[in-house]
């Protein structure tokens, strides 16, 4: 899916609650439209060009408890359900993050998330968490291990983005999840099992991860033989000043093993027989790797901006993820304190996608991947920018007009462009 996440909230100054239980919850809806747009052709994959409605709804509770020294349990349940645009197709950048590949019409109730977390700490001084979405109030080592082991998302430890990442609250298109090329390790709804190891000290951190992957490309059912078929990732983290602010660069390396179809193969066996490719008749075992930096920068108490480059090998049929090869995606968010509004936030983001060779011939000659297939492809990079401005209507509800403006979807300059309208509602506690 696009991955719904609960971020985990950075350390704080000072805080002094040490929490043993907490319980929150949340529930968000997002309403779509899209106008028609012009299209000289459509495929079986394609964003369909008449005007049409989507929404999704999630609902969330995280009930944590404290474990023993340094240790606490999550367990999430979750109900969603929706009506994507085209059954999910036609673009890169996706634009509702909430929307699960296996979304239907019926609410579907499961768990999103059962996992421990061990911190040890090793001393530096004390820096404190406040109460969050799958996290204890208490005080930490400023310097410190922490273990993460069980069911939760990727996107809760690798690649934390305060400015814009959470499309319940900030921006909904696929393209500011995560690095658009990152095919992390996940079932249809975003979520796998697995284990992440951090260290942190004074000023970088280091992480490592390893998770299932899907049992077949973009599929419901994780594949348990976690040392035969994986994602693995490692991310470095340099914390450091500019004018007098903090920001991060963050370097991160990810390698995928599945069974998986190479579009040069496909591209082969569909020449021999006369047919357009398919990367399902040609799965074998591949790897596929790739690399991202980020860089965030807090400009101002109410203003931060960061800037992601990323690229895949994109070599073989996208597995866990979305269609992007690489990418550059730059965008920030701004409270609302200069007008008197301290609770409200505006962001601004925009994303260039794009594939890399062996994909583009794939899809121009009539071949489908997970997402994408408008039965040929005159290429265009596809470009995403995506404005929205969330107003705090009370301590536990907010409402977030957004609009989208996608030139070349799907990456044909044969359409579009597309424009999205939306609506969210976000209610938490």
């Amino acid at each position: 899916m696009g991955p719904a996440h609960a971020q985990t909230p950075p350390a704080t100054a000072v805080a002094e609650e040490q929490e043993t239980f907490v319980l929150h919850g949340q529930a968000t809806y997002i309403w779509q439209r899209k106008p028609a747009f012009a299209a000289a052709y459509s495929g079986e994959n394609s964003l369909q060009a008449e005007r049409a409605k989507s929404y999704s709804f999630t609902s969330t509770l995280d009930i944590g408890m404290r474990w023993g020294e340094g240790a606490e349990l999550h367990f999430n349940p979750e109900v969603s359900q929706g009506v994507p645009f085209s059954t999910l197709h036609g673009l890169g950048g996706l634009s509702n993050g909430e929307l699960a590949k296996s979304s239907s019409t019926n609410p579907t109730f499961y768990r999103a998330r059962a996992f421990v977390r061990q911190t040890w700490g090793l001393g530096g001084g004390k820096e404190s968490l406040e109460s969050d979405f799958n996290q204890l109030a208490r005080q930490i080592d400023a310097e410190r291990i922490v273990l993460t082991a069980g069911n939760f998302s990727v996107l809760d430890v690798f690649d934390q983005n305060p400015y814009g990442s959470d499309p319940r609250t900030q921006f909904m298109n696929w393209s500011s999840l995560t690095h658009g090329s990152f095919d992390y390790a996940a079932d249809a709804r975003g979520y796998s099992w697995g284990a992440s190891l951090e260290y942190t000290g004074n000023d970088w951190s280091l992480r490592l991860g390893r998770f299932l992957q899907p049992k077949e490309s973009n599929g419901p059912k994780l594949d348990s033989r976690i040392f035969k078929h994986y994602g693995d990732m490692l991310e470095l983290e340099k914390r450091y000043t500019l004018a007098d602010r903090p920001g991060k660069a963050r370097l991160l390396l990810w390698r995928n093993k599945a069974r998986m179809g190479a579009f040069a193969d496909a591209q082969a066996l569909g020449q021999a027989n006369g047919n357009a490719p398919d990367v399902a008749a040609v799965r074998r075992e591949h790897d596929k790797a790739g690399v991202g930096l980020t860089l965030l920068q807090e400009v101002s108490d109410s203003a931060g901006v960061f800037v992601r480059i990323n690229q895949s090998d994109d070599k073989t049929e996208t597995y866990a993820f979305t269609e992007i090869g690489r990418q550059l995606a730059m965008g920030g968010t701004l409270k609302g304190k200069s007008w008197g509004r301290p609770d409200d936030e505006a962001g601004i983001a925009w994303a260039d996608n794009r594939l890399r060779s062996g994909h583009k011939a794939y899809l121009a000659a009539g071949g489908k991947g997970a997402f994408l297939g408008d039965g040929a492809l005159r290429y265009g990079p596809e470009q995403v920018l995506e404005i929205y401005y969330s107003a705090q209507l009370s301590k536990f509800l907010s409402l977030s007009p957004d609009f989208q403006y996608i030139r070349n979807p799907g990456y044909n300059r044969d359409r579009g462009p597309v424009k999205f309208y939306g609506l969210r509602l976000h209610a938490e506690f």
